[in-house]
């Protein structure tokens, strides 16, 4: 279904092009919106408003309610979703509510209000002009803010023909259509129904932003006003709202604010001077105990802005259509775990390629990444593995075992492999060929070659962590290694009883696995008691530095270990960024440059992680080498490891995008530090025929020693 589902949203002639038309125009317009102000600032003081809240909904719910009650609103506060409808239809019946308009409210889609509404005999519509269009069409929306993006005027304007009356694909046209038969239904409505942005529990206030001031309508026209609020929404003060009204029109559509920003507070007079009844529904549905959570808190802190839908490569290219259920993209799977149940994520939770490029952005500062993370290591703790996917593990988790199968593969991989490459795979395997060459297993991996090398003798000595693509695929990048560090006097030893990092595991959260690998490389590595760790692929290095210790942690391993562990991490440093050390140092030089020009990917890890991005660019130069930047240097190109082989569909459409943008820049070199993005780049050209080399950082500065 999943698949089905994918395949469809890759084939839609607009969801993409939309979704990346909006984000390139986005990251732009936001960088401007956010001119003079510290975004960091934003963020932490977000993060410490809604932590606190967190922390005291009980208290903010009661002071809330007694401030709203005290200023003439009528507050109802519930667990139970099913609570919730039925108070709004006690209300709608005490006041012989015939027709109802709403603004737009994730709050009220979440429990499927206008569902009910309209089992009940009501007649409701949705005034904001996405929603609206969407509940015509009789579909889900596709974004948190942009609901209707995935739509063509030519579909809009069907739409309104058959739903509504004709009208014209013209935009200006269909604007003003909206605008009457809106303006008509608000004004004939006996009930409004809103969200609300924040809740200041010091006021009883609730703040709503839109941009259409459909929302304020529908709160002025009916008589009878009822506001559907997530506790999450509430704070504690008025000053609190500040960094969020800064942060939620600049974050969702780059902004300075947003058109109309409305505070309520209380009952107050209807405009044909009678007393206009105001509601306030604060509902739970699992937020308390989200709470509760020493994990999953954290999500608490969102504002509901979509920043990370907006720059998410993999929902740029498929959308909240399959990327979701109510609450779309990552922090939509994080939120429907609580709301509908963690079963419920069981499928989108594997649609996060683990890029980070939304923790940057976050302005409530949600490793979302991670707690995805946790999702999948309860999924798999709950529900258990596949037969298929245990066999593999249990091969992994054995290093000899593991090993022994990658020699073997290299000598069964000759029928198919041409050059460097395998550009082809029979039957069920060939979808994996079908887009991007697989780089051939090396004839003698680099654990084997490295005995050969003859290294000066030296008082520094560091280990290195080869991880398995380079041992096994790529053993070139160890040798450039251990060539730059004899170069500035460095002995290098290579533990043989290191094994998989472990990431494969833990990225699918299959912890115990992923503890069983750290404990192994541990035990290898703490041997040879090295001055330092060095490993030339992000994923190793960030594993062995800092995700292998949650697994240790979550496995209950012995403080002792977790002990040795973290001294261990203390010394894990990527290659390249002390390559870049020793070059500042004198320690390496080069001959005369040659001024070859060059392009940089960077790595997801690398970057976002291990926050290294300047480094490899400084060494190359330093090397002689000009640097010619592409568009989206720092966006995934698809690999994400076990990804490509889950969804080759989605990983060869984000690795197409990046394809064009270095040939965009007209070079002959590109250069990034990761294996994987090495296998994924230089498949992808391989198989196009492109003229490109892909090369390792550390191969280019080693070949102009």
């Amino acid at each position: 279904m999943l698949k089905e589902e994918i395949k469809k949203a890759l084939e839609h002639p607009v969801i993409s092009k939309a979704l990346t038309n909006f984000y390139e125009a986005y990251v732009v317009a936001r960088e401007k919106a956010y001119t003079g102000l510290d975004f960091e600032e934003i963020r932490n003081e977000i993060v410490r408003v809604k932590s606190y809240a967190a922390e005291h909904f009980d208290e903010l719910i009661k002071k809330f309610t007694e401030q709203a009650t005290k200023r003439g609103a009528k507050v109802f506060y519930t667990k139970d979703p099913k609570e919730v409808i039925n108070y709004v239809l006690e209300v709608a019946k005490a006041h012989n509510v015939k027709t109802i308009v709403k603004s737009k409210s994730m709050a009220t889609e979440e429990i499927h209000l206008n569902k009910h509404l309209k089992e009940a005999g009501l007649e409701v519509d949705e005034t904001d002009l996405g929603e609206w269009i969407i509940q015509l069409a009789g579909q889900r929306p596709s974004h948190m803010v942009l609901p209707a993006i995935h739509l063509t005027r030519y579909e809009v304007s069907d739409i309104f023909t058959k739903k509504v009356n004709a009208v014209e694909p013209d935009i200006k046209k269909m604007v003003r259509f909206a605008r009457k038969n809106l303006r008509d239904k608000f004004l004939k409505a006996d009930l409004g129904i809103t969200g609300a942005n924040i809740a200041v529990a010091e006021t009883g206030s609730i703040v709503i932003f839109t941009n259409e001031g459909n929302a304020r309508l529908v709160l002025t026209l009916p008589k009878v006003h009822i506001a559907v609020v997530g506790i999450e929404k509430l704070v504690d003060k008025l000053e609190d709202i500040d960094p969020i009204v800064k942060a939620l029109p600049r974050n969702a559509t780059a902004q300075p604010i947003t058109t109309y920003v409305s505070f309520i507070t209380g009952e107050r007079e209807h405009w044909d001077g009678t007393k206009k009844e105001v509601h306030i529904i604060l509902f739970d549905n699992g937020r308390s105990e989200m709470a509760k959570d020493p994990v999953f808190k954290e999500a608490l802190q969102c504002i509901r802005c979509a920043s990370c839908l907006n720059v998410c490569p993999v929902f740029r290219l498929i959308s909240g259509l399959v990327f979701g259920r109510v609450y779309t993209g990552g922090i939509g799977t994080i939120l429907t775990a609580w709301t509908e149940g963690l079963k419920a994520t069981k499928d989108i939770q594997n649609l996060c390629i683990q890029c980070g490029n939304c923790v940057k952005i976050c302005p409530g500062k949600i490793n979302i990444p991670d707690l995805i993370l946790e999702i999948r290591r309860r999924l798999a703790e709950e529900e258990g593995l596949p037969l298929k996917v245990k066999a593999i593990y249990s091969v992994v988790n054995n290093r000899k075992l593991f090993h022994t199968a990658l020699r073997m593969a290299s000598k069964l991989q000759k029928p198919f492999k041409q050059g460097p490459f395998i550009r082809h795979l029979p039957l069920a395997f060939a979808e994996l060929t079908q887009e991007r060459s697989l780089p051939a297993i090396a004839d003698k991996p680099f654990r084997d070659q490295i005995k050969k090398i003859k290294q000066p003798e030296a008082k520094e000595k560091v280990a290195f962590f080869a991880g398995c693509l380079i041992d096994f695929a790529y053993p070139e990048i160890g040798e450039a290694l251990v060539k730059l560090l004899n170069r500035a006097g460095i002995k290098v030893i290579f533990p043989q009883e290191q094994t998989c990092c472990g990431a494969p595991a833990l990225y699918n959260g299959v912890m115990d696995v992923a503890a069983n690998n750290m404990l192994q490389n541990l035990k290898a590595l703490e041997q040879e008691n090295p001055d330092f760790i060095l490993s030339a692929c992000p994923t190793c290095t960030l594993v062995l530095k800092k995700k292998g210790l949650l697994a240790l942690r979550n496995q209950k391993v012995s403080p002792e270990l977790i002990a040795k562990a973290e001294k261990m991490a203390e010394k894990v440093i990527d290659a390249s960024y002390f390559i870049h050390k020793l070059i500042k140092e004198g320690r390496i030089t080069f001959s005369k440059p040659l001024e070859e020009e060059f392009t940089y990917h960077d790595p997801c890890h690398l970057k976002r992680s291990l926050n290294i991005w300047q480094e490899p660019r400084e060494s190359l130069q330093k090397a002689g080498l000009k640097l010619k930047e592409m568009f989206e240097s720092d966006i995934c190109c698809g690999m994400g490891g076990s990804y490509s082989l889950k969804f080759p569909e989605i990983s060869v459409k984000i690795l197409e995008r990046k394809l064009k943008n270095i040939q965009d820049t007209g070079v002959n070199l590109v250069c990034t530090d990761c294996p994987g993005c090495i296998m994924q780049i230089r498949g992808g050209a391989d198989k196009k025929g492109l003229a490109f080399k892909v090369k390792h950082s550390l191969e280019v500065l080693a070949e102009r020693l």
